[in-house]
């Protein structure tokens, strides 16, 4: 009975969205649900950000449900033997519920991207566009699915959350891309061709910080250095790059099975926080650039704005000593660096660029 009970809860969960879809008067259904969707996975990676920052991965130590039962009112008993017999362990209630309405959530998503499947296939003569962009989600969705449970099943191991991390991130830039595909195409911007290899430069830096990131925050290297712009109060601090970034190991220990030395966390953090930089200047450029043309210049202006406010929440989660909130809220801004810039590069890749 466990699995027919999480997807019921999926389906009441994406109930909700699917009639906003219905509801709406947006003739374009299979936009709409795309619209939907996007904003639900948006709002999932935030919460798997929570679930995550709150030490809440292992809140159910089993997949797909907890201690065998669909929620943890069903298994009140286990948990709390759990939490008695490991008081500063992973399992609490709070974050049985926070691991449990991330996995609910998750599935919801699962069920809509089905939904946008159906749609796909079905408008595919009337509309022209191909379905198999939207098809994609939802083998994508699925590799997702999987990660998660060996997230769990391998307790945390760094390499498998980092992945997590990046499989969400490009679940959101395809639906990003799917609804791109809905837009009309307008004549072609010449200012604006001339960006595409930049833009495309841009994205890949950005995933490239995402995935160091998420290296950060698995290792929980965050706290490694405490000051800033230097670190320790130096400008290159001791570390070892050897056992930070040797990536199949168990959560905080070497490939040996030692403890995992502090120059190593030292390390994953100066990386990310330099690497930032570099970043940074390459997607203010890129901006910049989109914000002279004419056909994309409002996402440029939105792509300031997101570069500007990431490195200030990254810089005050380093002085402020990494607080929930702002921690939470790098993650979304770096999600949202994801949305827009893959908004830009099919925009310019395909001309769907603003009239």
């Amino acid at each position: 009975m466990l699995l027919p009970q999480l997807a019921l809860t999926g389906c009441a969960v994406a109930l909700l969205p699917l009639l906003i879809v219905w509801r709406s008067k947006e003739p374009n259904k299979q936009r709409k649900l795309l619209a939907v969707t996007l904003a639900l996975t948006f709002e999932l990676i935030m919460f798997g950000a929570f679930t995550r920052l709150t030490d809440s991965g292992l809140g159910c130590p089993d997949w797909p449900g907890c201690y065998g039962q669909a929620n943890p009112l069903q298994s009140h008993a286990d948990i709390k033997a759990a939490e008695l017999a490991m008081p500063d362990g992973p399992v609490t209630l709070q974050k049985a519920w926070i691991e449990m309405l991330h996995r609910y959530l998750a599935t919801s998503v699962g069920i809509l991207i089905i939904a946008q499947v159906v749609l796909a296939w079905r408008s595919r003569r009337r509309t022209g566009i191909s379905p198999w962009l939207a098809s994609s989600l939802l083998l994508l969705v699925c590799l997702q699915g999987a990660f998660g449970a060996w997230t769990v099943t391998l307790k945390l191991q760094p390499v498998i959350v980092t992945t997590h991390l990046l499989l969400g991130m490009a679940l959101l830039a395809l639906l990003a891309a799917a609804h791109e595909q809905q837009r009309p195409v307008p004549a072609r911007d010449s200012a604006a061709q001339r960006l595409r290899g930049p833009a495309l430069l841009a994205l890949l830096l950005v995933v490239i910080q995402i995935a160091l990131g998420g290296w950060v925050s698995t290792n929980y290297a965050a706290l490694a250095c405490q000051d800033y712009p230097t670190c320790h109060g130096v400008w290159v601090p001791q570390m070892d790059f050897e056992h930070g970034f040797h990536l199949w190991r168990q959560l905080g220990m070497t490939r040996d099975g030692a403890y995992l030395p502090f120059p190593a966390l030292v390390a994953i953090h100066w990386v990310h926080r330099n690497f930032a930089l570099l970043v940074a200047a390459v997607v203010v450029v890129v901006a910049w650039r989109a914000r002279g043309t004419l056909s994309c210049a409002g996402l440029g202006r939105y792509l300031l704005l997101a570069i500007a406010a990431q490195m200030a929440i990254g810089i005050s989660t380093v002085l402020f000593s990494w607080p929930l909130s702002l921690a939470v809220l790098h993650n979304g801004g770096a999600a949202t660096l994801v949305l827009l810039l893959t908004m830009l590069n099919c925009r310019l890749r395909f001309a769907w660029c603003n009239r």
